[in-house]
């Protein structure tokens, strides 16, 4: 690994290196760490990083991924979260100087816990403009947020700090948001992958001020990477009473992941549950004879 910059590494690398053992989670963190401690003031895409906080969940991930162990689909992936999702311990002060920095900050977002029970390695917080408002990223807390291939140029918004710290090499993957566009102009303006999941696809809580349009969703350098991040955001939680019940496992194979990544399984009935995508069959209505 002498020759490969870890930083540019996409998480399913990673994770394939960690399980042959010839990477592991403590040395991809640090090397993000690192290039984020060169590369932030240039872009401004962090506004919180806690090193210390990283670099212990990374060696706990290591010892997980030493004993064949791993927690789930990210064991030992570094994570950035948007400062619009609640991280317990870490304040989420959504660009704004309203925000009391006191909180208390005492309850993780429904995407934040899941990424705990994967194994994610959580860096800190993405910048975003004041409440995630516009498509692009400033804020009177945070300042301005720069795209990474060309620094006077917006990397658009609201999940622009995301956007930038994933093209720039400060992390693999990212939560974002996007009710009009927060996620995908970002991913556009910075050359990486953003989707907007079907709605209740992926839990929310608190509700956003934007109602049922603002979902959260995954960014990433590849495809790939995206498919990875969505199946383990997308199990239910509890505080969303909109959320589809989609789980991913936590201890599987890739196989197993595959399989959740095709949607709801079809009934165990004869003729029954031919839209495996959860369409007509699945809902219990009848198909002509010979129906696809």
């Amino acid at each position: 690994m002498q020759d490969t910059d870890v930083t540019r590494l996409s998480a399913t690398e990673l994770i394939e290196l960690y399980r042959r053992r010839e990477l592991s989670p403590v040395e991809a963190t640090r090397a993000v760490l690192a290039q984020i401690g060169s590369r932030n003031a240039v872009t401004n895409a962090y506004c919180l990083v806690r090193d210390d906080e990283a670099l212990a969940s990374a060696k706990q991930s290591e010892r997980r991924w030493q004993a064949g162990e791993p927690a789930g689909l990210l064991d030992g992936v570094p994570v950035s979260v948007k400062d619009l999702l609640l991280t317990s311990g870490w304040p989420t002060l959504r660009g704004s100087l309203t925000t009391d920095k006191a909180g208390p900050w005492n309850v993780d977002a429904p995407t934040v816990a899941r990424l705990r029970e994967h194994g994610a390695v959580l860096l800190g917080k993405t910048t975003t403009p004041e409440f995630g408002w516009k498509g692009v990223t400033d804020s009177p807390l945070t300042g301005v947020t720069r795209n990474p291939w060309d620094t006077a140029r917006t990397p658009g918004g609201s999940s622009g700090g995301a956007a930038a710290a994933v093209a720039s090499g400060l992390g693999p993957l990212a939560l974002g948001t996007d009710g009009g566009g927060s996620i995908r102009i970002p991913a556009s303006f910075c050359g990486i992958v953003g989707l907007k999941p079907t709605h209740g696809r992926v839990p929310v809580y608190p509700p956003s001020t934007f109602g049922t349009l603002s979902h959260v969703g995954p960014m990433a350098r590849t495809v790939a990477d995206t498919a990875l991040l969505l199946d383990a955001l997308g199990s239910p939680d509890y505080r969303d009473p909109l959320a589809l019940d989609r789980r991913a496992p936590l201890r599987g194979s890739g196989q197993d992941r595959r399989r959740h990544s095709r949607g709801p399984q079809a009934p165990d009935r004869p003729g029954a549950g031919r839209d495996s995508g959860g369409g007509p069959a699945l809902l219990g209505a009848r198909l002509p004879a010979g129906a696809a």
